[in-house]
Parts: C-alpha cells; sequence; structure tokens
C-alpha cells in the first residue's frame, strides 16, 4: 500500500478526496490536515510515501512545506496540487524539488496514478504546464528583489521591509524602483500584480 498525507484547506474537497483515494485497491490516506503548519508534525508521525500538498494553505505554503519535507524527511516524496497553473508556479514548485505537480480540475483517476509515479521515483509534471513553462518568460528579478517585493505585496512599508531584511530604507527603495523598472510596471501596486500573475510568488 501506498501511504499518502493529504494537506487541502478546504473540508469538502479534503473530505472528497480522501474519501475518493481510499477507494484506490493500492492507496492509503494516513493523515489529512488543513493547514501548512500542521504538514510536518503529520509527515514525522506517520512517515507517509507520497504528501499530497495544496499549494496555498494558511501558515505554511505547500511549496515551502515541500521543501522542508526534502530536507527532513527525504523518504517522504511530494506532489504538489494546485489550481494555480502558471508557469512561474511551476519553476518554483521545481526549486523546492518537488517530486510531482498536478493541477486540482485533473481526474480523480489522474491523482491516483500521480501518487502512484511519485512514489516510485518518477517526476510527474501536468503536460500541459510543463509546456507553457517551457514557452513561459524566466522572472527577471534577483532574489533578493523578489523578497522585497514579497513583503511589499504583504503591506509592509520601506521601514518596516528594512527592518525584516536588515536594510537601510535607501536600499529598500532602490530595490523597489529597479524591481518597478524591471518589470515595467506602472507603479509597485502594478509589479505586485505581474509578480503575482506570472506565479513568481
Amino acid at each position: 500500500m501506498i501511504s499518502v498525507l493529504l494537506a487541502e484547506d478546504v473540508q469538502m474537497v479534503r473530505g472528497a478526496l480522501v474519501a475518493l483515494l481510499n477507494l484506490e485497491h493500492d492507496i492509503e490516506v494516513v493523515a489529512s490536515v488543513a493547514t501548512g503548519d500542521e504538514i510536518m508534525p503529520a509527515v514525522t508521525e506517520n512517515k507517509p510515501d507520497v504528501a499530497v500538498l495544496d499549494i496555498d494553505l494558511p501558515g505554511i505554503d505547500g511549496l515551502t512545506a515541500a521543501a522542508l519535507i526534502h530536507e527532513n524527511v527525504p523518504q517522504t516524496r511530494t506532489l504538489i496540487l494546485t489550481s494555480l497553473g502558471r508557469p512561474g508556479t511551476l519553476r518554483r514548485a521545481l526549486t523546492a524539488r518537488v517530486n510531482g505537480f498536478i493541477l486540482k480540475d485533473a481526474p480523480v483517476s489522474e491523482l491516483a496514478d500521480a501518487i502512484r509515479g511519485v512514489s516510485v521515483g518518477r517526476r510527474v509534471i501536468d503536460s500541459q504546464l510543463a509546456l507553457a513553462a517551457w514557452d513561459g518568460d524566466e522572472c527577471p528579478l534577483t532574489p533578493r528583489e523578489l523578497e522585497v517585493l514579497r513583503l511589499a505585496a504583504d503591506g509592509a512599508d520601506a521601514m518596516e521591509i528594512a527592518g525584516t531584511l536588515f536594510l537601510s530604507v535607501g536600499t529598500v527603495r532602490n530595490y523597489l524602483t529597479n524591481v518597478t523598472a524591471k518589470l515595467d510596471a506602472r507603479n509597485r501596486v502594478d509589479a505586485v500584480r505581474i509578480a503575482r500573475k506570472s506565479g513568481w510568488f
């Protein structure tokens, strides 16, 4: 049997997926959680073969959790489940070294096959998304610029960002100016919109 942990914050979706996956002859859901913060304790306790993680969760997100699992419980493979079919999101998933990435609107049979593939060491990626990622634009921002923009997107002002990242306020403003110019954005809000739409964070 392939043991599975499922992380999905929408209770009805989580319950349906657990029920449907448990109907498969070779898959057993050994734990299901609703928040990102519950993932590592559940993985540590249950040692599932595969962790199926929604990308957007309360607390830490699915990609961050996948990276933590890879680092701390490498025998558990990770499969990201998302409604965000953007090329930048796939690139972030690959950077986090996830083993699989499929869209939420895929049939349950595809999810079950993806779990089987990931459990034996194959990398499983939705074919349409892989093609889009191949053709999509690379993120032009540096990791530091993305970090600054992500904090700005969360509502932090230049002084708060400076305090968080141990930078001067002037340096933060320079980063934000560079980001706006690189993305050909009208302003900071437009830069955040472009980055979100592209799946860069």
